[in-house]
């Protein structure tokens, strides 16, 4: 195994197939064999039906590979039982995907101290909530509810509340798709300054040419495969 001091996650030949009926598979992913480094922001480029949705899905232990290994920190994620998957999903672990899908009826604060709350932490909730929402530059609208807020804004309470549980590895899933380029351009620049600030490791996937170039390192995906 390589020196895991500086890689978070690792894949090792990982195929991803779905029956299509009169037993036929269409393979999606085509033996992925990738490195995602610790405490930095990686970017999964690639057009749409490329596979860098299902390999993200993958990698953050929504799915399973039909075969080939996918480790986190030395241990085998891929086809860990359900429960010890549950347990790194909550703990280690947060998610930010393009639709932000924040409770409405919770006022930004709210929202984040409630992840907090089904992630069981153990800190201050409190502290820790406000904390995060400043870090994304919404100390003063943390009182707002997400109807009161821009996209852009929407999207900052969102990835407030997935760093808030203090996860090792944050995983985002074309999270600029449905904002324009310079709000976009603005969540990649904080996801920069939290994997500085916080030390997380986040990955994430995008169409955006105009994004990829701000990545530490990039993956290009064609058709399942990793090409670049």
């Amino acid at each position: 195994m390589e020196d895991f001091l500086n890689v978070m996650i690792e894949t090792r030949g990982v195929v991803r197939s779905f029956p299509v009926g009169d037993g036929e598979e269409l393979v999606v992913l085509k033996g992925i064999d990738m490195m995602i480094p610790a405490g930095k922001l990686t970017i999964l480029k690639g057009r749409s039906g490329s596979g860098k949705t299902t390999l993200l899905n993958i990698l953050s232990a929504l799915d399973n590979p039909t075969s080939g290994l996918v480790y986190m920190e030395e241990r085998e994620i891929g086809q860990m039982p359900e429960k010890e998957k549950e347990w790194i999903r909550r703990k280690e672990m947060g998610y930010v995907f393009q639709a932000v899908a924040l409770i409405p009826v919770m006022k930004a604060y709210e929202n984040v101290e409630f992840e907090l709350r089904l992630s069981g932490y153990e800190g201050n909730m409190e502290e820790r909530a406000k904390e995060c929402l400043e870090l994304v530059g919404l100390k003063d609208r943390m009182n707002h509810m997400p109807g009161e807020l821009s996209g852009g804004e929407q999207q900052r309470v969102a990835i407030a509340r997935a760093i808030a549980h203090k996860p090792k590895v944050i995983f985002a899933d074309e999270p600029t798709g449905a904002l324009d380029t310079n709000t976009g351009l603005g969540v990649i620049h904080l996801f920069k300054n939290l994997v500085e600030k916080e030390g997380v490791t986040i990955v994430m996937t995008t169409h955006d040419t105009n994004l990829m170039e701000l990545g530490d390192v990039v993956y290009e995906m064609e058709d399942g495969q990793v090409i670049g």
